[in-house]
């Protein structure tokens, strides 16, 4: 049986937080689409996954905040990989229009 859908279509018209939809889990892996808008990580937060995660901005704009120091600005198709480990916070979505992420969480291979 085909899976067909589209991550541009049902974008909530109002959001308080992160919306986060599973589109995909597999065997040691899983496919999500966030969508935010206006939204930042809480003071203080950060994530810290057992996984690598590789996040794709498919519409809108985004900041993510390092724990370095490291401020990467992303939109309309840029892309990060960060590693299992690597501590980062959303530091600013477009407060204007619904930024849509996919994301893919995977194993860090040794």
């Amino acid at each position: 049986m085909l899976a067909t859908g589209s991550v541009l279509k049902n974008i909530p018209e109002a959001l308080e937080g992160e919306q986060f939809q599973d589109l995909l889990r597999g065997q040691g892996f899983r496919v999500e689409r966030i969508v935010s808008q206006g939204y930042c990580s809480p003071q203080g937060f950060w994530y810290q996954q057992v996984e690598s995660e590789w996040v794709l901005v498919i519409e809108g704009a985004a900041k993510l905040l390092f724990e370095d120091g490291t401020v990467h600005a992303m939109t309309r198709g840029d892309y990060v990989l960060i590693p299992a480990g690597v501590r980062h916070r959303v530091e600013w979505t477009d407060p204007a229009h619904p930024t849509v992420w996919l994301a893919i969480h995977f194993p860090t291979s040794s």
